[in-house]
C-alpha cells in the first residue's frame, strides 16, 4: 500500500513539473511577493494499524517567491504544523491509538503561473517532528511511556497543490502532501521494516504582502523587476534591468564604449575586444595575431616601412631600395651567392665559389696577385649595422691572405667608411669595429698582425653621394689597400 502511493505521488509531481504550458512576458502576480498562509484539513497515518483514520492537522506558513517573468516561479517556504495520526485494528494492542504531533520545517516550492490567476505548485522539504503515541484516554503506549525510543525526528516533506487568487493580495489553497519518517514508532509498536508515513490534504487561505514594492526605486515594482538591485540613477527598462543601448550585453551606466557595433564581441567594459592587445579591435583587425609589441597600422599589420613584404620587426634589412626582390628575412635576393646582392650585381650568373668583384663579376687570378686595393661592400659583408663577417667576405680575404702570405714584405692598410647617417662618433666607431673584424680575420689566416694597419674614417670619405640608398651603399665600405714606401 505505502509503495503504490509513493509511486502515485512521484508520477504526479512529475507531470505537474512538464505541465508548464504557458508563456507570459510580464512578472506573474506571485513574482516578488512574500506570502502568509493558514491552512487546515486531515492527516491519515500509514503505519501498522490496518485501519486508515483520518484525524484533524493544522498549518501556517510563509513562503517568499523571487522575482521572475517567467511563467515558472521558484519559492522557499518555512511553515509550522501539528494534529493528530489515529489508527485502529482489532489485532493489536491498544485496538485504537491517537498520536499528536507538531513540526517545523522549510523547503522550495516550483509554482507556475497559468493565466496569472492560478498557481499549480510543487514542493519538497524537510521538518523536524515531536509526536506521543496515546490510547484513545490520552495515556501513553507502553514502549513510549518507556522510553524506548526518541520522540522526536526528522521528517521529509512533499506536497502538490494549487493557489487561485481571489483578489490582489487573497489567495485560496488546496493541497495534498506527504510526510516520511526515517522510523517506525508513531503508532509504539514493534517495528516491523516498513516506516511510518502520513498523507495530508489540506485547504486554506493566504495573504500576499509586497505586490507593488519597488526595493531599487528604479520605478519597477519588485513583482515585475527582474534586475531587483539595480544601483539608484540607474536608467532601466520595462523589467526594471539597465538600459544597454548597443546591445553589447554591458548597461549603459557600466558601458565605457556605448556605440559598439551590433555583433561585435566586448570585454567587461563593453569595448570591443582586442585579443593580440595591438590597439586594433578584432573586428577590425586583418592581422589578428600580431606579437606583443610589434607596432602595426591602422589595419592592425605590422609595419613595413621599406614595403618590402617583410614587416620591420622580421626585417634585417631594413632601408631595402623599393622594387629590389628580398629573402625571408628581408635583404635583397643574391640568385648566385656571391655576396653581391641582384639589383647590384653586373654578373648574375657567376658559377659557385669563383671569386668576384664588388660588381659581382669574377676576379682573375693574376689581378689578386698584384691587386694594390680591395673594396669590402658593408651590405653584402657585414651584418646590418654590426662589425661581424658575413660568409660572403670569406672567399675574398682568403685569397687576400694568400697574396699577403706570399708577399710576406709588404704592408697593408685597412680603411673602415660608413655613410652619413647617424653621429660622427657612432660611426667612427663602427668603422673602427669593421676594420679590426677584417685584421682579426686574416691574422687568423695565418697574416702576421703587424703588417697591418688600421684606420677608421667613418663618414669623412664617401665615394658617393649619400642623398640615395644606391650611393650610401658604396659608401658602407672596408677598403684594404697596400701600403707602397
Amino acid at each position: 500500500m505505502k509503495k503504490y502511493i509513493l509511486c502515485c505521488m512521484v508520477i504526479l509531481l512529475s507531470s505537474l513539473l512538464n505541465a508548464q504550458q504557458y508563456k507570459i512576458k510580464m512578472a506573474p502576480a506571485l513574482s516578488g511577493t512574500l506570502m502568509f498562509g493558514v491552512d487546515g484539513g486531515v492527516a491519515v497515518g500509514l503505519t501498522d494499524y490496518g485501519n486508515l483514520k483520518p484525524d484533524i492537522m493544522g498549518r501556517v506558513s510563509l513562503e517568499y517567491f523571487f522575482p521572475t517573468v517567467s511563467s515558472g516561479i521558484f519559492s522557499i517556504r518555512g511553515f509550522g504544523l501539528g494534529g493528530y495520526i489515529k489508527g485502529r485494528d482489532p489485532y493489536r494492542t491498544p485496538i485504537e491509538f491517537r498520536t499528536d504531533f507538531s513540526s517545523l520545517g522549510g523547503g522550495v516550492s516550483y509554482n507556475f503561473s497559468v493565466g496569472n490567476a492560478v498557481f499549480p505548485y510543487v514542493f519538497a522539504g524537510a521538518s523536524y517532528m515531536w509526536f506521543d503515541p496515546r490510547d484513545m484516554n490520552r495515556n501513553r503506549l507502553p514502549r513510549n511511556a518507556a522510553g524506548a525510543y526518541k520522540r522526536n525526528e526528522v521528517n521529509y516533506n512533499g506536497e502538490i497543490g494549487f493557489r487561485t487568487l481571489l483578489s490582489d493580495q487573497i489567495s485560496f489553497n488546496i493541497s495534498a502532501g506527504i510526510q516520511l519518517s526515517p522510523n517506525d514508532n508513531w503508532d509504539d509498536q514493534i517495528a516491523k521494516g516498513n516506516n511510518d508515513m502520513m498523507l495530508q490534504g489540506m485547504i486554506g487561505f493566504s495573504y500576499l504582502f509586497f505586490r507593488k514594492v519597488d526595493s531599487d526605486g528604479d520605478g519597477v515594482e519588485d513583482s515585475k523587476d527582474l534586475c531587483p538591485n539595480t544601483p539608484p540613477g540607474v536608467k532601466v527598462d520595462q523589467f526594471g534591468c539597465p538600459v544597454d543601448a548597443d546591445g553589447d550585453g554591458v548597461p549603459d551606466y557600466l558601458d565605457k564604449c556605448p556605440d559598439t557595433p551590433k555583433g561585435v564581441r566586448v570585454d567587461k567594459n563593453g569595448c570591443p575586444l582586442d585579443s593580440d592587445g595591438d590597439g586594433v579591435p578584432d573586428y577590425m583587425d586583418k592581422c589578428p595575431n600580431t606579437p606583443k609589441g610589434v607596432q602595426v597600422d591602422q589595419n592592425g599589420c605590422p609595419l613595413d616601412a621599406d614595403g618590402d613584404g617583410v614587416p620591420d620587426y622580421l626585417d634585417k634589412c631594413p632601408d631595402t631600395q623599393k622594387g629590389v626582390r628580398v629573402d625571408s628575412d628581408g635583404c635583397p635576393m643574391d640568385s648566385d651567392g656571391d655576396g653581391v646582392p641582384d639589383y647590384l650585381d653586373k654578373c648574375p650568373n657567376t658559377p659557385k665559389g669563383v671569386q668576384v668583384d664588388q660588381n659581382g663579376c669574377p676576379i682573375e687570378k693574376e689581378k689578386v696577385t698584384v691587386t694594390k686595393k680591395i673594396i669590402l661592400s658593408g651590405d653584402t659583408n657585414f651584418e646590418t649595422g654590426k662589425a661581424q663577417l658575413l660568409p660572403a667576405a670569406y672567399r675574398t680575404l682568403n685569397r687576400l691572405a694568400d697574396v699577403m702570405k706570399n708577399n710576406p714584405e709588404t704592408r697593408w692598410r685597412i680603411e673602415g667608411h660608413t655613410d652619413s647617417r647617424g653621429s660622427d662618433q657612432s660611426n667612427m666607431i663602427l668603422s673602427q669595429k669593421r676594420a679590426e673584424a677584417v685584421a682579426d680575420y686574416l691574422a687568423s689566416m695565418g697574416v702576421d698582425r703587424s703588417r697591418l694597419v688600421i684606420v677608421p674614417y667613418g663618414k669623412t670619405r664617401p665615394i658617393a653621394p649619400n642623398n640615395t640608398a644606391e650611393g650610401r651603399a658604396m659608401n658602407r665600405r672596408v677598403e684594404v689597400k697596400l701600403i707602397e714606401e
